[in-house]
């Protein structure tokens, strides 16, 4: 037998895909939609710019029977895929048999075949080499209509041969004169061969655009619908969100198919059902036009309600199998009325000069769009990329209209709602000043107090306290009293520091802190090696200056006193914020005795608590000949710009 499908992954192929893609492009921006679709249609042209790993088989032999097999007596004819029902086949109901052939070149690959089906918009049954694989729905009627579940069935490996295999395909469906809408035909897409791996990934994005995203928006139509159906009847002077809810809902309903799959019903009933939604629908769209446009009239009022109890009537009156031109004419007369309310709706807003109509005719153009594509598909054939965006775009519009009337609801209750509550607001921010004034007031009193106790005591102590022990310094004969009376002038120098409250700049605290104790542990006759960045903006309060201060000077105390070391290294840097300093030495270390803590003796648990007053840690490592390292982390205050 003949192949049937040319041979994947070819140069040609390639550069024809490639070339097909941007053709696909220029007629969707042809058909004026908006930038937002941009993106899907990406999406969905991808993967014709990529090089395919799987075989599109776009031919095949279509015959006509009713057996278990492909009829091999009947007349085969050689068609290409899509197979559209409603143009290759409007009237004729008979199963049909479609016959794809492809090749392998070993009877084993390696990879898991498949086969992927776009769109079957009817019940099949699939056949490789004879074997029935796959069902899909009752061959029977009520037929199933899944036309917008893809499916994916893979082929097992003791099936396949080498060289020429089979695919069979037995559809059942209705064709265009008995249903209600064209795109509710039977038909076949073109069949992907190959790997499952490769498949799977074209499965899950058809999956996505022809299934999920739609049921997703229906659902969000059916919510939206309903909460703006109850708004509007309980706010009667808003009777278009009412309109609008009923409208919303209706197309929820009318998409339910996506979430059926076999319906309960025989399939004119169905057929009828979903056609009587549409003068609803009309009804919905016309009346939520013109209230929203603040204009109503009394013969619209009659006129649409008597239309949506004509409509199914007058279907009743037709044969289930001549269903679809009655429809499609009421579907002409129907979305004629709607354009002629959004015409007179962008009219009024126009000499209105409201910034609606800009928002509203943007929107109305892509439903007018949209609407006109899936009219054109009744009649022609439209590229499926171009009939999923008209589809996705009329629901999404609906949510965007929704959302901007919600929107404009909302802002008109908060207008109302603060200008009744405006005077009390006002009251209200009137007394919060004046506590707030009377608490600053008290607060800067205290500190003004503070501030001048502080600077009092720190006067005393430098005058009277400072004096005498300078004396003491310079009089005593005793090397060992004066040697206390200059530590004890440091310590009273730095409390006066403390107490005045100034800031201290980083850099200058480092130049301080070096110059003190690589002076002590040169005396002691240790090595020192101090580390530190030149430039450092940041500054200290004075209290965590003072802190910090007597925290190194205890460590370098310890050091000179209990370590036995020879040499100690002081680093700094400033880390997230955080002003870290780091003191290690290689003295013999503390001891690790069972009773002994490392935050025992040696001042060390001061230190920790100093270091806890400044929202800071200080974390002691130590072990018996391996020395002793503190590490003390403070959190710096914004860097100042100090005179």
């Amino acid at each position: 037998m003949t192949p049937l499908l040319q041979p994947p992954c070819t140069a040609a192929h390639d550069r024809r895909a490639r070339l097909r893609a941007p053709t696909v492009a220029a007629r969707c921006a042809w058909l004026g939609l908006l930038p937002w679709l941009v993106p899907l249609l990406l999406g969905l042209a991808r993967p014709a710019l990529a090089q395919p790993l799987f075989t599109l088989a776009e031919h095949a032999l279509r015959a006509e029977g009713e057996g278990p097999q492909f009829p091999q007596e009947a007349r085969a004819e050689r068609v290409s895929l899509p197979d559209d029902w409603a143009r290759s086949r409007p009237s004729a109901a008979a199963p049909v048999w479609y016959r794809v052939a492809f090749r392998l070149a070993a009877p084993r690959p390696q990879a898991l075949q498949a086969v992927q089906i776009a769109r079957a918009c009817a019940s099949f049954e699939l056949q490789l080499n004879g074997q029935l694989l796959h069902r899909s729905g009752r061959m029977e009627e009520p037929y199933a209509l899944e036309c917008d579940r893809p499916h994916l069935v893979s082929l097992p490996p003791a099936l396949l041969r080498a060289g020429e295999n089979v695919l069979d395909l037995r559809l059942a469906g209705y064709p265009r004169a008995a249903v209600s809408a064209g795109s509710r035909a039977a038909g076949l897409s073109a069949l992907a061969i190959g790997p499952l791996d490769a498949l799977q990934a074209r499965q899950r994005l058809q999956t996505t655009l022809q299934l999920r995203l739609p049921q997703a928006l229906g659902a969000t139509l059916l919510l939206t619908g309903g909460f703006m159906f109850v708004l509007g009847f309980l706010n009667r002077q808003e009777s278009h969100l009412a309109y609008f809810g009923a409208l919303s809902v209706g197309w929820a309903l009318l998409d339910a198919q996506l979430w059926i799959q076999q319906w309960p019903l025989p399939h004119a009933v169905v057929e009828r059902m979903l056609a009587s939604l549409l003068p609803l629908l009309a009804w919905a769209a016309v009346q939520f036009l013109l209230r929203y446009a603040r204009w109503r009239h009394r013969a619209i009022d009659l006129a649409l309600p008597l239309q949506a109890l004509l409509m199914p009537l007058t279907l009743l009156a037709v044969s289930p199998q001549r269903l679809h031109l009655p429809v499609l004419a009421w579907s002409a007369l129907l979305a004629l009325e709607v354009a002629a309310a959004a015409l007179f709706y962008l009219q009024r807003q126009r000499r209105e000069r409201s910034l609606s109509f800009w928002i509203m005719g943007a929107l109305l153009l892509v439903v007018g769009l949209g609407g006109g594509l899936e009219l054109a598909a009744q009649f022609a054939r439209v590229p499926a990329p171009a009939q999923q965006l008209a589809r996705l775009a009329l629901p999404l519009m609906l949510v965007l209209v929704g959302l901007r009337l919600v929107h404009q609801h909302s802002l008109a209750r908060q207008q109302a709602e603060v200008s009744r509550a405006l005077l009390e607001q006002r009251v209200r921010e009137a007394a919060t000043e004046i506590e707030r004034n009377f608490r600053q007031l008290a607060e800067l009193k205290v500190e003004q107090v503070t501030e001048r106790e502080r600077k009092r005591i720190a006067a005393d102590l430098h005058d009277d306290l400072g004096a005498k022990l300078l004396t003491i310094v310079h009089t005593s004969e005793s090397e060992r009293i004066s040697t206390l009376a200059r530590e004890a002038l440091e310590e009273m120098r730095l409390s006066v520091r403390g107490l005045t409250g100034r800031a201290v700049r980083l850099a200058d605290a480092l130049g301080d802190w070096r110059a003190e104790v690589v002076s002590r542990l040169a005396q002691a006759g240790i090595e020192t090696e101090w580390s530190a960045p030149e430039e450092l903006p940041q500054t200290l309060s004075a209290r965590a200056y003072v802190q910090t201060t007597r925290i190194l000077r205890e460590a370098t105390s310890n050091i000179i006193k209990h370590s036995g070391a020879s040499w100690c290294a002081v680093h700094c840097q400033v880390r997230d914020g955080d002003f870290q300093l780091v003191v290690r030495d290689n003295g013999e270390g503390i001891s690790s005795e069972p009773d002994r803590r490392l935050d025992r003796g040696h001042g060390m648990a001061t230190m920790k608590q100093r270091a806890k007053q400044l929202q800071g840690q200080c974390l002691i490592e130590s072990g018996p000949g391996f020395g002793t390292v503190i590490r003390l982390t403070l959190p710096l205050e914004r860097a100042l710009d100090l005179p």
